[in-house]
């Protein structure tokens, strides 16, 4: 019995023992274990941070002051005067021309018309007018107050061809030039024009003023002629009458 006894004893502790370190070996596997869980979601926490940790591109670095004041500023318009006036040749009224566009605040075109239409043309009014059939339409620029005059020439005596001239600059073809023939007769320096279609002469090229044009006023718009005045010119002595009168050779003249 004391045998027994002292032998199941010995075995109890043979087995608290092996317990013991089975024990001791599964807390060191667990260890082991959780040491390598705890490394490899060590791992996965660090590049996780190193994704997060990754650089941003750099903002480009703001330009200077200066670069930005001219970024700001905006591009001059197509009508300036430095863009419209570069493809002429103004020689040295360039700085008056653009003096003068930017005073009046116009574009290179308004600055034209305006200079055309009012200074250059001061004091007249455009007058518009054509054949019968309108296939001829023309713009004259002229005094509001018309000097006509009364030729007896054998054509304009049958034509009844009243007429005041006005430079070549200041006539203005507006259509119908392919609608107009010319009869020439003596000495063939006047250029009688008229339409094909109607047979109106609404103006024609004097032989008085061959630089200019002669106007019919009869066949002008209504509304810009104020008044007119008819001075009778001998054509039937031509010659003569040319010499004796003191301004008709030189209407067609600027």
């Amino acid at each position: 019995m004391r045998r027994t006894r002292s032998a199941v004893a010995t075995d109890q502790r043979e087995q608290r023992r092996s317990g013991a370190s089975g024990g001791l070996a599964g807390g060191e596997n667990r260890a082991r274990r959780s040491g390598s869980t705890a490394r490899a979601g060590g791992g996965g926490g660090a590049t996780g941070s190193q994704r997060s940790a990754k650089p941003r591109p750099k903002p480009p670095p703001s330009p200077p002051p200066r670069a930005q004041e001219a970024a700001a500023e905006e591009p001059p318009p197509a009508d300036t005067p430095s863009a419209s006036v570069s493809a002429l040749d103004l020689g040295e009224q360039r700085e008056r021309w653009e003096t003068f566009q930017k005073r009046q605040r116009l574009s290179f075109e308004g600055t034209a018309k305006l200079l055309l239409d009012t200074f250059e043309y001061q004091g007249l009014v455009k007058h518009t007018g054509g054949c019968h059939c309108g296939a001829v339409r023309f713009e004259v620029w002229a005094p509001a107050d018309l000097h006509i005059f009364d030729c007896n020439c054998s054509i304009c005596k049958k034509k009844q061809n009243k007429h005041f001239i006005v430079p070549a600059s200041r006539f203005k073809l507006l259509k119908g030039a392919e609608s107009i023939t010319t009869y020439t007769f003596n000495t063939h320096k006047a250029q009688h024009t008229f339409c094909k279609r109607c047979g109106v002469q609404s103006f024609y090229t004097p032989r008085s003023n061959p630089g200019g044009f002669g106007i019919a006023p009869h066949c002008l718009d209504e509304g810009t002629v104020r008044s007119v005045v008819t001075e009778e010119f001998n054509g039937s002595d031509w010659e003569r009458a040319m010499k004796e009168h003191k301004t008709i050779k030189n209407m067609s003249k600027e």
